[in-house]
C-alpha cells in the first residue's frame, strides 16, 4: 500500500489530506446527527403546545429550557417574542439551527469536486513525464513508458475513490437537513396558527 502511494507522485499527498479531512467531517457530522436524534423529544413538544393553549408561558419556558431539542429552542424563541414578532423570532432561531446543521457541508462538497480534479492533474503530470521519457530514450523501452502511465493513473483512481466515498454521506446529511427544515416549518406553522387563533378569540371576547 505504501509503495502504491509513493508511486502516485507528489499529488498523492494533497489527496491524502482530502481523505483525512473528509473522514474527520463525516465522523463529526455522524455523531452530530446521532445527538440530534437522541435530543429530539416529541412529548416535550406536545407539552409545549398544550401549555401554549393554556397560555402558561412560565411553564413553556421551563419545559423548553429543560429540553435540548432544536424544535423546543425555536418554539421558545417564538414564545419569548410572542407580543412583538414571534414568527420573525422563530425564523431567526430556525436559521441558526439550520446553519449548525449545515456546518462543514461546504467542505465535503469541495472535496467531492476537487479530489477527482487533483487525481486527473496527477495523471496528466505522470503522462507528460512518461512521454518525456519516451522522447529521451526513444521506443526501445516501451515497458518503462507504459509503467509510468499505469503509475500516473493511481492518482485518478485515488481521487475518484475519495469523491465516491464522500458523496454518499454528503447526500445523507443533506437529506437530514432537508427533513429537519420540513419539521421546523411544520411546528412553527402550527405555533403561528395557534397564536392567530388565540388573538382572534381575544378580539371576539373584547367585542362581545
Amino acid at each position: 500500500m505504501e509503495k502504491i502511494f509513493y508511486s502516485g507522485g507528489i499529488l498523492m499527498f494533497p489527496l491524502l489530506l482530502c481523505s483525512i479531512i473528509s473522514l474527520t467531517v463525516i465522523v463529526e457530522r455522524f455523531f452530530f446527527w446521532i445527538g440530534v436524534g437522541m435530543k429530539r423529544n416529541r412529548k416535550v413538544i406536545e407539552e409545549i403546545f398544550e401549555l401554549c393553549h393554556k397560555e402558561d408561558w412560565d411553564g413553556v419556558k421551563k419545559a423548553a429550557s429543560g429540553s435540548k431539542s432544536y424544535i423546543a429552542r425555536i418554539l421558545l424563541s417564538g414564545v419569548m417574542h410572542r407580543k412583538y414578532s414571534p414568527v420573525k423570532a422563530m425564523e431567526l432561531a430556525a436559521a441558526d439551527e439550520i446553519y449548525s446543521m449545515q456546518r462543514f457541508m461546504n467542505i465535503l462538497d469541495t472535496i467531492i469536486t476537487i479530489a477527482p480534479l487533483l487525481g486527473i492533474l496527477g495523471t496528466v503530470v505522470g503522462i507528460i513525464e512518461s512521454f518525456d521519457m519516451m522522447g529521451a530514450s526513444g521506443i526501445d523501452n516501451p515497458q518503462a513508458v507504459t509503467g509510468g502511465i499505469a503509475k500516473a493513473l493511481i492518482t485518478t483512481a485515488s481521487g475518484l475513490a475519495i469523491a465516491i466515498v464522500t458523496v454518499f454521506p454528503y447526500n445523507y446529511f443533506n437529506t437530514r437537513i432537508q427533513r429537519a427544515a420540513q419539521i421546523i416549518e411544520k411546528y412553527t406553522t402550527s405555533f403561528e396558527i395557534d397564536q392567530d387563533r388565540r388573538d382572534t378569540c381575544r378580539e371576539i371576547d373584547h367585542e362581545s
